[in-house]
């Protein structure tokens, strides 16, 4: 890389973080910061005890203290220092970046609160990858009573909460809600057997490939996003908008930024989430269906802001920016802690 001698460097969030403070020493590095790197000990941002619940902290020695109390990450204490340690030198390195993007209001809020000043810090969303201009709404079809769920089963994704707020949801609406979950992880056994046990109908079908994921859009009536996180952004919303359809999700992190409340679909209260707030937020959703075809098209048009075309404009835009703009080389290495 020193040989190809780049004017700027587009960093993702490198695993090794050996290699991100490298390219800062030697060259200006623009970061897209997809999760809460340097900004949380954990990288999960929220509390689990005595109940998961986003977390606004901001990082430094407190976190340490507060891991075992909270069960941020885990009873083991040499993790807890291993991922301590690894964040604070992530810490370290947001000062030296030309700029931070980030996809979330919630994010752009998170990073402003470490210290990033606002001609630093941009907001640009992620694209819908699979957006294609001219693409007409789908034709409305009679409820087929499918919530759906796509995403990796694990504690924070919500999707007990989800299985649990169903039969409160149907039974209000007064009439059968069934559930289909697309994807796989460590909760998918204990999973299956909540549903088993609380005899919710629910299809567990495993990853899907892009054409049988959004199959699954066009059979489902809601998409729920209950994850219990501060997810980063929640692209799938964007991804069902297009198809159509409205989601139900807990208002933490991104999410609130492309599901508004009556508009492209439901959302219930975050902090703390509860199983009857995802309940309410359901019945919301489907128990008008004026309402809910209002849902569908507003969730539709919504998508439709969050293309390639516009994504790529904002990076153009920043990165001539940066290039023009990078602080020379000499005063940032004095900065930099080793």
């Amino acid at each position: 890389m020193q040989q190809w001698e780049p004017e700027l460097v587009y960093s993702q969030g490198l695993q090794s973080i050996d290699a991100e403070r490298a390219l800062l020493l030697s060259f200006p590095v623009i970061c897209y910061a997809h999760v809460y790197q340097g900004t949380c000990a954990t990288g999960r941002k929220c509390h689990s005890f005595p109940e998961p619940r986003p977390c606004h902290r901001t990082f430094g020695p407190m976190c340490l203290a507060l891991h075992y109390p909270r069960r941020c990450g885990g009873l083991n204490p040499l993790r807890a220092l291993e991922m301590y340690r690894s964040q604070s030198r992530r810490n370290a390195c947001l000062p030296q970046y030309e700029s931070i993007l980030v996809a979330s209001t919630a994010m752009q809020h998170e990073f402003a609160r470490h210290g990033i000043q606002n001609d630093k810090l941009h907001l640009v969303p992620l694209p819908n990858l699979d957006a294609r201009p001219g693409v007409r709404l789908p034709e409305a079809r009679p409820l087929a009573e499918n919530i759906l769920f796509v995403g990796r089963l694990t504690d924070l994704k919500g999707v007990d909460y989800l299985i649990r707020a169903v039969p409160k949801a149907a039974e209000r609406l007064a009439r059968p809600l069934r559930l289909t979950i697309a994807g796989d992880g460590p909760g998918r056994t204990w999973l299956q057997e909540l549903a088993a046990r609380l005899s919710v109908p629910a299809h567990f079908s495993g990853w899907l490939q892009p054409d049988a994921k959004y199959e699954a859009m066009r059979q489902a009536d809601l998409l729920a996003v209950p994850s219990l996180w501060p997810e980063p952004f929640g692209l799938v919303g964007i991804e069902a908008g297009s198809m159509g359809l409205p989601a139900v999700g807990f208002a933490v992190g991104g999410i609130p930024d492309w599901l508004l409340a009556g508009r492209t679909g439901e959302i219930a209260p975050g902090d703390p989430p509860s199983v009857g707030g995802l309940a309410d937020a359901i019945v919301r959703a489907l128990q008008d269906r004026t309402h809910y075809l209002q849902l569908r098209r507003e969730a539709f048009q919504a998508s439709r802001r969050f293309t390639l075309e516009v994504h790529m404009a904002q990076l153009e835009t920043l990165f001539g920016k940066a290039a023009r703009h990078a602080a020379p080389l000499q005063p940032r290495l004095a900065n930099l802690t080793i």
